[in-house]
């Protein structure tokens, strides 16, 4: 069982707090945490409670779309988890909005169990997503430090009160930002800003059209 000094400080949510691996485990195990988004990196963890408005929803729809339908229309192979655990034990633990397994040769895990991905067994993601407003800050920093030592090779964070992408190629370690994706070459982050700003005032059907249209052109 989580110490009680860790239990205190873990009433509020969507911060780091120290913690040791086996204390992690409780809080991730717990069913009244059972709608959080788990993360565990240098012997810290949060806890960020899952968005329930539809700006939220409705953003990470649009990724969706943009990543599916590029990969699909250069004939690129993609495997998409939503809202997934992926564990190394006892090091990390991360539960992005949206992660990818782009191209071929990739252990990719079976989508046969509800436990964390084992990233002792099978590949990491190479490509992650995070959409937030109020945990933009975090987003940009420290999961993007735990993201650099996990072996994902590009990390997108979408600012959703802005509709704003940044993305970062991750190479040795460490990361730098870039304006065209590395695992899906070709795709503009441009036009991933694009269609988000579109979502303000088009339907999703409008949208596909277009980022259809722009694939196609390319």
């Amino acid at each position: 069982m989580a110490s009680n000094s860790a239990i205190t400080q873990f009433l509020e949510t969507d911060v780091w707090v120290k913690a040791t691996w086996e204390e992690f485990l409780d809080f991730s195990e717990d069913l009244a945490w059972e709608k959080g988004n788990f993360y565990y990196y240098e012997e810290q963890m949060r806890v960020e409670m899952s968005p329930v408005g539809p700006s939220h929803g409705r953003q990470n729809s649009i990724m969706i779309y943009v990543v599916i339908l590029f990969a699909t229309l250069r004939n690129i192979p993609v495997v998409q988890f939503t809202n997934t655990s992926f564990r190394k034990s006892g090091i990390r633990e991360f539960q992005p909005d949206l992660a990818y397994y782009i191209g071929s040769g990739l252990r990719v895990p079976p989508d046969d169990s509800n436990s964390p991905v084992n990233l002792n067994e099978y590949d990491p993601p190479n490509l992650i997503i995070e959409i937030g407003a109020s945990s933009f800050n975090d987003d940009l920093g420290t999961k993007r430090l735990l993201y650099e030592g996990a072996g994902i090779s590009e990390y997108w964070v979408e600012r959703a009160n802005a509709r704003e992408v940044f993305a970062f190629a991750i190479n040795n370690g460490g990361s730098g930002r870039i304006q065209q994706s590395r695992v899906l070459p070709g795709l503009e982050i441009a036009v991933v800003q694009e269609a988000l700003t579109r979502s303000q005032t088009q339907n999703d059907g409008e949208i596909n059209r277009w980022l259809i249209q722009t694939f196609s052109q390319d």
